[in-house]
């Protein structure tokens, strides 16, 4: 069984050499910004990634993805939430391969199942046509090409039992987490720029408590369980790119934020 794409040509391109074109241009940009080079050196152990439109959100996902690629991965865990359907905890995708527009990246049915020993993870084919997820993996083919993936779509969870499951990922020192996440939705520009600060420092800092003063995160959950998963086992956070819909469409008056994130 594959898991087929269920956004592509909505929120991504179709076409393979479309998104080709579009990665190239977000690092054409980037590179040409940066004061510090630096930056580019970070060998994350996790991200946060956007999973917006990429005309939106993609200039941001594709510098936290560009830095995972230097950690060079064996497995990749693609951790986003349900936003079509109601899951009850958390659904692994157990088909055999991810379909992607540049080609399909395996999945690693083998560690699902290991996990799924572990914890009370389920399939539940339906909660697996997720754009939340879906977004990260062209980029993923594109970085890391002969990485295997794993697919996860949360619902209702507690926030520190998605935490364990992160350590007892992050455990393997093959493993790579991408939690994804946009913040705050239609709001005005200033109104959405002080409630995604909320998020930022959170992470920043990682401080769950500043995280629930304000932060209107879609994938928060997410976003706590890899916060307190980080302190659990050391890590710190670095925030990469913040920006909003209004950098790409002009319009301030009901804006989308999005960040990413690196955890090293």
């Amino acid at each position: 069984m594959k898991r087929a794409m269920s956004v592509a040509g909505a929120f991504y391109p179709a076409e393979c050499g479309e998104i080709e074109s579009m990665i190239a241009q977000f690092n054409s940009i980037l590179e040409k910004a940066l004061v510090n080079s630096d930056v580019l050196a970070i060998k994350p152990r996790a991200i946060i990634s956007p999973h917006a439109g990429y005309i939106y959100s993609g200039f941001t996902a594709n510098i936290a993805h560009r830095l995972l690629a230097n950690s060079k991965p064996k497995r990749v865990v693609v951790i986003g939430p349900s936003h079509r359907i109601y899951v009850p905890g958390v659904s692994a995708s157990l088909f055999d391969s991810y379909e992607t527009p540049c080609g399909d990246l395996p999945i690693d049915k083998e560690y699902i199942k290991h996990l799924m020993n572990l914890f009370e993870i389920e399939f539940l084919p339906q909660a697996h046509a997720e754009h939340s997820t879906e977004t990260q993996m062209p980029f993923i083919h594109h970085y890391l090409p002969q990485s295997s993936v794993v697919e996860l779509v949360y619902g209702d969870i507690d926030p520190s039992y998605l935490a364990k499951i992160c350590e007892a990922i992050l455990s393997d020192e093959q493993n790579a987490i991408v939690i994804s996440t946009d913040l705050s939705h239609y709001y005005s520009l200033k109104e959405a720029e002080a409630l995604d600060l909320h998020c930022l420092k959170a992470i920043h800092d990682l401080d769950v408590k500043e995280l629930h003063n304000g932060c209107e995160a879609c994938g928060k959950i997410g976003v706590e369980a890899i916060i307190l998963a980080a302190k659990a086992l050391g890590l710190r956070a670095r925030v990469l790119d913040y920006r909003t819909s209004a950098d790409a469409s002009g319009d301030t008056s009901a804006v989308v934020g999005y960040m990413s994130a690196a955890f090293v």
